[in-house]
């Protein structure tokens, strides 16, 4: 536009990007490339504002992160909700889910997708580990959130 010979201020630029930024957004993700069909699942305990919270998380094959939950416990029923959580977001079934060696995920994918195959261990779960990084960084930096 400068080129041109018009000039912009910032709040005109914000009022385009509140106007079609959404619209870009949406192709964006429309032309996206198809999420995998491996699921890489892992939880970090956290401690905010003085208790111990569990944010769980879903990361395709791909790195995309697909979904996080935060929850104050780390059992069957926390594993279950987060499944189907995830199922309602993404609409279809994984084919595989990869996990580390804690035992809520195999008793809730028994309940929730007793059809899709379930690798434990602790070096196939890298994926969804390497996501943690930014959260833990950011932690270190806060020195715990409040």
């Amino acid at each position: 536009m400068a080129e041109r010979g018009v000039r912009l201020t910032y709040e005109t630029s914000r009022q385009w990007c509140l106007n079609f930024g959404q619209t870009y957004t949406n192709e964006l993700k429309r032309r996206r490339v198809g999420l995998g069909d491996k699921r890489h699942l892992d939880e970090v305990f956290l401690t905010i504002n003085g208790k111990r919270s569990y944010v769980w998380l879903a990361v395709d094959q791909h790195g995309n992160v697909l979904d996080i939950l935060v929850q104050g416990r780390r059992d069957k029923q926390a594993a279950k909700k987060f499944f189907r959580k995830l199922l309602k977001r993404l609409q279809y079934v994984p084919r595989v889910i990869i996990t580390d060696k804690l035992t809520s995920y195999a008793a809730a994918r028994k309940e929730i997708m007793p059809h899709v195959e379930h690798r434990q261990h602790k070096g196939l779960n890298n994926r969804a580990e390497n996501s943690h990084q930014s959260t833990r960084q950011r932690e270190r930096t806060m020195r715990r959130f409040t």
